[in-house]
């Protein structure tokens, strides 16, 4: 066994935010308190409603995972402290840091974590009933899970040999929660405690003084979500919040960076944003998905219409991580005259006059859903404007997240353009299980062969040498599919006010926003 150890306030700005932000003026703010402001990702914190709903419990600071990833993007232990591998990487033991209790005061011990695990799996089973939206099979598939209170540890059998069981078991969705009460409420183990949770508006918090690993900064918490990124700056500035999350206005951005009262933390691009195909519909056409490709200046995208918030690129995995991007080549270059000349070549043409080309008799309308955050909705009306250039005709279709990703999961959409951490484990094989066949199904139906056995050799590979080859030949099938649309690649950002708090850093991986070191100004 391998043992694995500034404030600018004027009354009229204040009564413009609290109407923006319908955010209660009775809220108790005795003590320390923050205000966040950030997006409304989503309308739960629990872990298996969705993937964004898992976030935002870790993000908040309410719950958290077994491990937890460093700076530098390594799982360490968190609520397990040591644990044992077999050798053949399929039966893992993890011990149960002792004495941590969840915010309720219920114990966390080895049931506590094996209820928590496997009600995530049946409340993600819709074949017996489960209603949830995560996918943590795409993450993690086991024979079995038991539970020893007395040597407070948890044993996981895994289907197949699986290296990485400490990055998998650090993404949100393995969350701890309390079983007990998830009828009612998500409780973990965080730092804060939920004392009120206005779906779209507002989360109040207060210190959980059961926090196990050190003090917490603040007695209170408002998390306000505000969407519109121009009016998170404006309430930064004006001081209706301390700290906000990824302002997206390239001049918003600038001027703030500018101004000493204000602290801007950017970690390194790990997102993609990209765009996913419905091969149901109509982006079943191969020469139709190649001509998209081509139509596209995502360069011009990346630069200019979105401020040079993103890096443009041709992979879904970013070139800045160690994935052999250099190597990968790109059949499809921006070249607007060779996708009309494909079109017309594949018959797909406009016989009506009407301005826009038809497939099988009937005019090509690519409902393309997006959302607001992190300038995605401006992707989708520059994709919009540019495939119209072509002869070929987009819907722009822009939901809140939680709708976006309920059309994305019915498969009703052609183009769903996104933000993905990509190396939400640590490294990218649960971001690229999208495209494979078992679990497509959740994201365009996409199926390949090729794609399939290169991806069921990388679930079951653990040299590094190897599974960097894989991993790049699965780049390579993606872009010669011409598969989903890799926009280019993001920098998560934070900014906070100097005269309020200090240690407000974004982390590289952003599953992490209120943790202990952001602390108040004395």
């Amino acid at each position: 066994m391998k043992k694995v150890m500034k404030r600018v306030t004027t009354l009229l700005v204040a009564a413009l935010m609290m109407v923006l932000f319908q955010v209660p003026a009775t809220a108790d703010t005795k003590g320390s308190h923050l205000n966040f402001g950030c997006y409304n990702y989503s309308d739960s914190l629990d872990p298996a409603t969705n993937t964004n709903s898992s976030w935002a419990g870790l993000r908040f600071g309410i719950t958290e995972s077994l491990f937890k990833f460093s700076k530098q993007v390594v799982a360490e232990p968190n609520i397990c402290d040591e644990y044992t591998v077999s050798d053949d990487y399929k039966t893992w033991t993890l011990h149960i840091r002792d004495g941590v209790k969840f915010t309720n005061g219920n114990p966390v011990n080895a049931s506590a974590v094996k209820n928590s695990i496997e009600r995530l799996y049946a409340a993600t089973d819709k074949d017996n009933g489960g209603t949830g939206n995560s996918v943590p099979r795409g993450y993690l598939t086991y024979k079995s899970i038991t539970a020893d209170d007395a040597a407070n540890t948890v044993t996981i059998v895994c289907d197949n040999p699986t290296s990485n069981i400490p990055g998998i078991l650090a993404y949100p969705y393995f969350a701890i929660i309390d079983t007990t009460v998830i009828d009612k409420e998500t409780i973990g183990t965080g730092p804060y405690k939920v004392t009120e949770f206005k779906p779209g508006i507002s989360v109040d918090m207060v210190r959980n003084e059961l926090y196990w690993n050190g003090e917490v900064p603040y007695d209170t918490v408002t998390v306000m979500f505000i969407n519109d990124s121009s009016t998170k700056a404006m309430a930064l500035q004006s001081g209706d919040v301390d700290l906000v999350e990824n302002i997206t206005t390239a001049s918003d951005m600038e001027r703030l960076k500018a101004d000493p009262d204000y602290h801007v933390s950017v970690a390194a691009g790990v997102r993609t944003a990209n765009a996913y195909m419905n091969f149901n519909g109509a982006l079943k056409n191969k020469d139709l998905r190649q001509a998209i490709m081509m139509a596209l200046d995502k360069k011009t995208m990346c630069e200019v219409t979105v401020g040079g918030m993103y890096t443009a690129g041709d992979s879904v995995l970013p070139s800045s991580l160690a994935y052999n991007y250099d190597k990968l080549t790109n059949p499809y270059p921006f070249n607007r005259q060779a996708a009309i000349d494909l079109l017309d070549k594949a018959g797909i043409v406009d016989t009506d006059g009407d301005g826009f080309r038809e497939l099988d008799g009937k005019t090509i309308n690519l409902d393309h859903v997006a959302f607001t955050s992190r300038n995605l909705d401006e992707f989708a009306e520059a994709v919009a404007l540019q495939l119209a250039d072509i002869g070929l005709k987009t819907t722009v279709n822009i939901r809140d997240y939680d709708t976006a990703l309920a059309l994305l999961n019915a498969g009703e959409f052609d183009l769903w353009t996104c933000n993905t951490l990509t190396v939400g484990v640590g490294d990218p094989q649960d971001y690229l299980a999208n495209w494979y066949s078992g679990n497509s199904k959740s994201f365009g139906f996409y199926s390949s062969p090729e794609y399939d056995a290169a991806y069921e050799k990388l679930m079951v590979e653990v040299d590094a040498g190897r599974r960097l080859d894989l991993i790049t030949e699965l780049q390579q099938i993606l872009i010669d599919d011409a598969a989903t649309i890799a926009y280019g690649y993001y920098n998560s950002s934070m900014f906070s006010n100097v005269h309020k708090m200090t240690g407000a850093e974004i982390a590289t991986i952003d599953y992490y926003w209120l943790t202990t070191d952001m602390k108040p100004v004395k």
